[in-house]
């Protein structure tokens, strides 16, 4: 089985007028409850894998997982390799069949991150892979990743024209939001959310989707973006579902590690299936498998 393409499931969200929820994963676990959630639902779903988890569970490991998984259910499934700077991990990733590779480049200068767009581009394209490009940082340090500091910031103009020149497939600008829990509320640009989606039919995505409101949700997809990521709000059920249960199984004194991934399962479960309602992703798999 061949992934879908990260590129297709946001075109298709974006004339449809809804979001597709890209998770970012973070084990077996995590993964089988993102697809099951997709499939109860009936919603085309993203998994993403950051460069830390590709690493730690391995390249090969990580692609066949989600292949097992995708073969299992019969909505779409698209496999992403979320922020990277590593270009040998970007050919690693186009190696394996990822369906979709966002190169962050942010770190790098205009001249810099424009001609390394361009040549992984290249290279993911003659794989059939599809590419999300970021050139101007999106505050907030994810999984290693990324800045507490805004350090590139460009125009829609030269956004548009580097996205254009290099071919890439996706893009993420900065919208206003952040990676991880916000500590004051954000100053959203959904004007700027909707300008793009004037000028191109690139697919546009919003990072930092954890904390934001349903309405906000609801105005950054009617402006136009179409791929909305997840991963802080999966952390968090995770890893709070795993606490309560082991407070519990202390008190009790009963461990059964596989009650605990049952309770794991189930509070992934949860948190996907509400983004798939928030995004309006709901009963829309068959369209985007068209």
């Amino acid at each position: 089985m061949t992934f879908a393409s990260t590129r297709r499931l946001a075109a298709a969200a974006r004339a449809g007028g809804y979001a597709i929820p890209a998770v970012n994963i973070v084990d077996q676990l995590s993964l089988q409850a993102t697809v099951a959630a997709a499939q109860a639902a009936n919603s085309p779903i993203i998994l993403q894998t950051s460069v830390k988890t590709l690493k730690v569970v391995g390249a090969a490991q990580l692609a066949a997982a989600a292949r097992i998984a995708a073969d299992g259910v019969d909505v779409p499934v698209a496999l992403h390799l979320d922020h990277c700077p590593d270009r040998a991990v970007i050919t690693e990733a186009i190696a394996q069949g990822w369906s979709s590779v966002l190169f962050d480049a942010s770190d790098r200068g205009l001249d810099q991150a424009w001609a390394e767009t361009r040549e992984v581009v290249q290279e993911a394209h003659a794989a059939g892979v599809d590419v999300e490009s970021e050139i101007e940082n999106i505050v907030g340090v994810e999984d290693g990743v990324g800045s507490d500091e805004a350090t590139h910031a460009y125009s829609v103009d030269t956004l548009l024209e580097v996205a254009n020149d290099t071919g890439t497939d996706l893009l993420a600008p900065q919208l206003g939001t952040a990676h991880g829990l916000y500590t004051a509320n954000p100053t959203l640009l959904f004007e700027r959310a909707s300008e793009f989606a004037s000028r191109t039919d690139i697919p546009i995505v919003l990072h930092g989707g954890t904390g934001l409101s349903a309405d906000d949700f609801a105005r950054f997809i009617a402006s136009g973006t179409s791929k909305i990521n997840i991963s802080t709000a999966l952390k968090l059920a995770y890893l709070h579902s795993a606490h309560r249960h082991l407070v519990a199984a202390e008190a009790s004194g009963k461990w059964e590690p596989v009650k605990l991934f049952a309770d794991q399962v189930e509070a992934v479960t949860a948190t996907v299936t509400e983004h798939i309602d928030l995004f309006g992703s709901r009963d829309k798999a068959n369209g985007a498998a068209a």
